[in-house]
């Protein structure tokens, strides 16, 4: 009787092996020799799953976005509450800080993206999948009474999903420029001017 086959486990192996690869040296350094040693393989076993690191690299990009994603609409759908439920979504796109393990992964594998339609297709996937759940607040909370937008829900999504980007490469810095707590008070105010409503003293009343 044949042997179950193996490839499904050893290719998974393969891509947790690279993930931590990639924590550890970074992207644009990061050899085919350095995943083999972490999976404890040969290059030539690593090549018989994934043709070359890139293939490899894609798929750490593609779990580590839909982790990112499906983590981030759990916590945003399970609050009923419009406003409540932006700041649970500000609060869940933000590092922790710069030892953020997901969050890092994601912005190394971001360097791809310059350079190759593939990563760049993922990280547009990424930035749409926040956009659309960032609007589906916005405008339940604009139907509910709770917001007044100053602009179109989509533009606002869109905007605070940049900043966020943005804070979130600061976090992780190597000497970071601002902690997480600043970039939240930060992304409150703004939130709070374009929808009308005081997340921040909602927020902190809830603190004490």
């Amino acid at each position: 009787m044949a042997r179950p086959s193996r490839a499904h486990e050893k290719r998974a192996e393969l891509i947790e092996a690279a993930r931590q690869a990639v924590l550890r040296r970074g992207v644009l350094d990061l050899r085919l020799r350095d995943v083999a040693e972490q999976a404890d393989m040969s290059t030539g076993s690593v090549l018989y799953y994934f043709p070359a690191l890139t293939d490899l690299l894609r798929e750490v990009q593609r779990e580590a976005v839909e982790r990112f994603c499906v983590d981030r609409e759990r916590a945003a759908m399970a609050e009923p509450d419009p406003r409540r439920r932006l700041i649970g979504m500000i609060r869940a796109g933000l590092p922790t800080g710069s030892d953020d393990e997901l969050c890092v992964l994601l912005y190394e594998l971001g360097t791809y993206a310059r350079r190759d339609p593939a990563y760049s297709a993922q990280h547009i996937r990424l930035c749409e999948r926040q956009v659309a759940l960032y609007a589906a607040v916005l405008e339940a909370g604009a139907a509910a009474g709770v917001f007044t937008l100053t602009r179109e829900a989509t533009v606002l999504a869109r905007n605070l999903v940049m900043l966020e980007d943005g804070l979130g490469l600061h976090i992780t810095q190597a000497v970071p420029t601002i902690d997480t707590r600043q970039a939240e008070r930060l992304l409150f105010a703004h939130a709070s001017d374009v929808t009308g409503c005081d997340l921040e003293n909602l927020e902190g009343s809830e603190e004490r």
